[in-house]
This record gives structure tokens, C-alpha cells and sequence, in this order.
């Protein structure tokens, strides 16, 4: 069956870069610059609905559920890459972000043909995975109309999930069916119909803001530290000894002895620290009353 995609703002010709192929180096990258700039302004507009995904993702974890990313093409990639970052940056569980891609693991690296069109998968995959009421699922589609994540979407709805979408495109049919539409208009690319460009870029704010906002409400965060970083390389154990160096204002030895005493457990490390100087302050209070 054709795809009528006319009327999609992803899909329409920027006039501007026409004449993309006759540009200079130099010109190519102040043209797409300048487009870039537009994100930013097409995110704003969203923020209300991107802030009502992160209270619902929150309610879904608190409850003891999972946030699901479901996409395909670029799409499904940047849930795969938010989904990845999060354990490494705020100590949770693999299973408490997980992003399923049409097309399996393989669609990562190249295109599997077929596979955002194959609506009974997308179900399948999430049985698979145990999708529960507890849990939100988040669809993504730049074009906003892609069969595998609003069969994604459908089915999350019918057992009583959570649900948002994110999308490039007004009225998105994966907006119709998701409980909440962050529908981000980036308009036409300056590579016509590529939308791993601007669509993707603005696609990735979102997901940005829902899964910090997220973890900032769960209390993954001291200020705006990340206390639950895991040191698994030199560059994060250096990140770890900034952190709570940050958080209780002690030198890099008390650092490096406190993150050790707590087998790397950052937040610990700090609590016991902070502690340790509250008890301190308050037997020199008691001394020179």
C-alpha cells in the first residue's frame, strides 16, 4: 500500500537549500546553522506536554514500572541511545529505561526492511519485554505516523499503560492514540525527507528533558549532581572525586578514601561524609556552650 506523504512538514522541500548541491563547504554549514537555530523555539512550544510525560513517567517508576521507548529509523536509535545513557549517569537498572527498536538490535547499524510497517511485531516485541499496566511507553515518529510504533501505542492503551508520543508533525496519528502528544514541529529539512536531521535533533532535546526531569524527580540527583554515577572508567572515578568534592566540600584525599570505603557508591560516600561534619559541628557547638 503507497504512503500519501504530501501533506507531512518533514516531508516538503526547504526552499532555502534548493540549491544544496551547488554550495560551498562554508555555506552548506551556515544554511544548516541556521535552520538548526529553529529547534530550540519549536521544543519551547512543547514544554507543557513534556512536562506532563516526565509526572507520568515519574507516577509509572514510582509504582514500580518501566519506561518503554519504541521507534523506528532514527527515531528508534535516539531511544536507544537515551535509554543506554541512563544507568551509567544515574545508577539504575537497564530494565528501568527500555527502548525497543522495529527491527531488532540489527536495525541499530542498518536498515531492516520492512520493519516499521510490521504492526503485529510491535505487539509481539512488547509481550515479550512484559509490558504491564505499571509501565509508560513513549512512541516516537518523526513523521508521526509510523505503523510499528502506533500498533506500539494501541496496544499499550489497551492494557492500561501510560502513554505520550513524541512527533515533528501537528495532528500525528500517534498522537491521537497516545495520552499525551509532544508534537514538536521542526518543519522541511534542508536535505528533503531527512529527518535524522532537524526532526532528529529536536527529537533528542525532548528525550533529554523526559529521562533528567524523570530521574531529578525520582531523587537521582544532589543539587544538580549526579551522586548515583557509577566510577566504571578513570574519566567518571575523576568525575566522582569533582562530584564530592562539589557535594561536601572536602579535598581529594577524603575523596578518594570515602568513595573507596563505600565500594564506589558515590551517594553513600557523601552522605557518610556530610554526617561525619554535621556530628563534628555539633560536638564544637556543645564544647563552647
Amino acid at each position: 500500500m503507497s504512503v500519501d506523504l504530501d501533506k507531512l512538514n518533514t516531508e516538503q522541500r526547504n526552499e532555502k537549500a534548493a540549491n544544496l548541491d551547488k554550495m560551498t563547504p562554508i555555506e552548506i554549514v551556515q544554511l544548516m546553522n541556521e535552520q538548526d537555530c529553529t529547534i530550540t523555539d519549536a521544543v519551547k512550544a512543547s514544554l507543557e506536554e513534556i512536562a506532563k510525560t516526565i509526572t507520568a513517567a515519574e507516577q509509572s517508576l514510582k509504582e514500580g514500572g518501566r519506561i518503554f521507548y519504541v521507534g523506528a529509523g532514527t527515531s528508534g536509535r535516539l531511544g536507544v541511545l537515551d535509554a543506554s545513557e541512563c544507568p551509567p549517569t544515574f545508577g539504575v537498572s537497564p530494565d528501568m529505561f527500555v527502548a525497543i527498536m522495529a527491527g531488532g538490535s540489527r536495525a541499530i547499524y542498518e536498515a531492516v526492511e520492512g520493519a516499521e510497517d510490521d504492526t503485529s511485531q510491535a505487539v509481539y516485541d512488547l509481550k515479550e519485554k512484559s509490558l504491564n499496566k505499571k509501565d509508560m511507553l513513549i512512541g516516537l515518529s518523526a513523521s508521526g505516523r509510523t505503523p510499528y510504533v502506533k500498533s506500539a501505542l494501541e496496544y499499550a492503551v489497551s492494557i492500561g499503560c501510560r502513554t505520550a508520543s513524541i512527533a515533528c508533525v501537528a495532528e500525528s496519528e500517534i498522537g491521537k492514540v497516545a495520552a499525551i502528544a509532544i508534537e514538536v514541529i521542526t518543519g522541511a529539512e534542508v536535505l528533503t525527507g531527512s529527518t535524522r536531521l532537524r526532526a532528529g535533533t529536536a527529537q533528542k532535546m525532548v528525550l533529554n528533558m523526559i529521562s533528567t526531569g524523570t530521574m531529578v524527580r525520582m531523587g537521582k540527583v544532589y543539587g544538580n549532581l549526579m551522586v548515583d554515577l557509577k566510577p566504571t572508567n578513570e574519566k567518571l572515578k575523576s568525575r566522582c572525586i569533582r562530584i564530592f568534592k562539589e557535594a561536601t566540600g572536602l579535598d581529594d584525599n577524603a575523596a578518594i578514601h570515602y568513595i573507596e570505603a563505600y565500594d564506589g557508591n558515590l551517594r553513600q560516600a557523601i552522605i557518610a561524609a556530610n554526617d561525619l561534619k554535621e556530628l563534628r559541628g555539633f560536638r564544637q557547638t556543645r564544647k563552647r556552650m
